[in-house]
């Protein structure tokens, strides 16, 4: 069944339907869906899932890679993370989401807008709202874990906020080691600079991320684009 808008889209209708009536977002979801003819939220997102561009992506990733996912606000980068570490377990890796930009309230609510239940996706999926997250402190959980993981950083920006912190570049470095010797897959979530939105681009690219800090972004092995329904991947030369 064709939607009428690509579902970043509907979920933030469903989100507006929350504002002030007393509805939750979890029923908000549900209306949006049935307005479009399916019978649930959830039913709405698995019958959409084949097209997703998380099952996209995974089928792009290898062991080894340190992957860029960028896009500008509300285009669906943080429910696209959750869910690769939700979807992790069929590779035979367990999900790790570092984040240090939401709650785990937040990380509940972002978890039951894909169609999946928050109880369920814990007993697979690490999720780590440690105001401490930095390349080192994910290196040494993941090095605690001793399994196979597929992690998902969120977000690039914040990582050296803290001044204790190692500078960007060295920390996005220690990563990639750290993944190519594991045999790991990390993707970053990054933002995508304001000015994107004043140029005559269809999709945002490497140039348009924001960097308030030097990065060598050749680190990156594979980069990903979302804008407005669509995904534009990339390769490091």
């Amino acid at each position: 069944m064709q939607l009428s808008a690509p579902i970043y889209v509907l979920k933030r209708k469903a989100k507006l339907l929350t504002r002030g009536n007393g509805v939750s977002l979890h029923q908000a979801l549900n209306r949006v869906a049935v307005a479009e003819g399916f019978t649930s939220w959830s039913h709405l997102v698995s019958s959409s899932a084949s097209g997703s561009p998380a099952r996209k992506i995974l089928s792009l990733l290898e062991s080894g890679d340190l992957a860029l996912i960028g896009a500008r606000p509300g285009h669906g980068k943080t429910l696209l993370g959750l869910e690769l570490v939700a979807k992790a377990s069929q590779f035979r890796r367990k999900g790790f989401f570092f984040t240090l930009d939401y709650h785990e309230r937040d990380i509940a609510d972002r978890f039951s807008t894909i169609g999946m239940d928050p109880s369920s996706i814990n007993k697979s999926v690490v999720i780590d709202t440690s105001d401490y997250v930095s390349a080192d402190y994910i290196i040494n959980r993941l090095e605690a874990e001793k399994e196979p993981a597929l992690v998902v950083v969120d977000y690039l920006q914040l990582l050296d906020q803290k001044r204790s912190n190692p500078s960007l570049d060295d920390q996005i470095k220690s990563l990639q080691r750290y993944v190519i010797g594991a045999g790991a897959i990390c993707a970053v979530i990054s933002q995508i600079d304001r000015s994107f939105d004043l140029v005559e681009k269809s999709m945002p690219d490497i140039s348009d991320v924001r960097l308030p800090n030097p990065l060598d972004m050749s680190v990156f092995s594979k980069s990903f684009f979302l804008h407005h329904g669509k995904i534009r991947f990339d390769q490091a030369a």
